[in-house]
């Protein structure tokens, strides 16, 4: 049996998302269905999916917006634009922020089903299935129970504990933005907010410190980096 392909579907016009998300559905597609681009880039960071369609026009942060911050941290998934414009200078914007396809409304489903068969063709379809339990050198991190347990140490992460250690692990050796992190477990990107996780990155560093094969490294001005030798 073929893997279903997720696909993070971002519209605001609430029927039309709604009406989109059933007919990818009923395709066979996995879809996660957001309001505002805000909230999708919130839930691109939760999970792996293989296809973004994003509308153009959204409140809290637009569709170009949000797919050049994607493209951040993921220059490999397909993504397509929804717009009700037509303007070529359009397109353009598009494909430079990062946009594989381009679909105008009114559109017809068939037309976006041929749309994004074309593109999952160019991913390695595979059933997206997340680690519920992570092993971090010599810790067992509980993502769903926000434990972290070690031979010599156990702790009960707060939930904003358990998202940030999550996110590292998902870059683990790789440097992971402040804005990524902010956005993602703050809902913001703000002063108080990047102090806050300051605090959250403190106590990370001091719970994992049982490990000296693991550390947060901090990139100066751009983010941190969970290294596991």
């Amino acid at each position: 049996m073929a893997s279903k392909a997720k696909i993070l579907l971002v519209e605001d016009d609430t029927n039309l998302g709604f009406v989109i998300a059933d007919q990818l559905k009923s395709e066979g597609y996995q879809v996660v269905l957001c309001s505002n681009g805000q909230e999708g880039h919130i839930r691109f960071t939760e999970d792996n999916y293989h296809l973004c369609i994003f509308d153009v026009m959204m409140p809290k942060k637009d569709g170009f917006t949000l797919a050049r911050e994607i493209r951040k941290i993921n220059t490999e998934t397909p993504i397509l634009f929804l717009t009700a414009k037509s303007m070529t200078e359009d397109k353009v914007a598009g494909f430079n922020a990062g946009g594989d396809d381009y679909l105008t409304k009114p559109f017809s489903f068939d037309e976006l089903s041929v749309r994004v068969k074309a593109l999952l063709k160019r991913v390695n379809i595979h059933e997206v299935t997340e680690d519920k339990v992570i092993q971090l050198g010599e810790y067992v991190f509980d993502t769903e129970n926000f434990t972290l347990k070690h031979p010599e140490f156990e702790k009960t992460l707060t939930k904003k504990e358990a998202m940030v250690l999550k996110l590292l692990c998902q870059f683990k050796n790789q440097v992971l933005p402040r804005e990524t992190i902010l956005t993602a477990v703050w809902g913001q990107d703000d002063y108080f907010a990047g102090r806050s996780m300051d605090v959250f990155i403190t106590k990370l560093r001091k719970y994992l410190s049982h490990d000296n094969s693991i550390s947060i490294a901090n990139i100066h001005g751009i983010g941190f980096k969970l290294e596991v030798n």
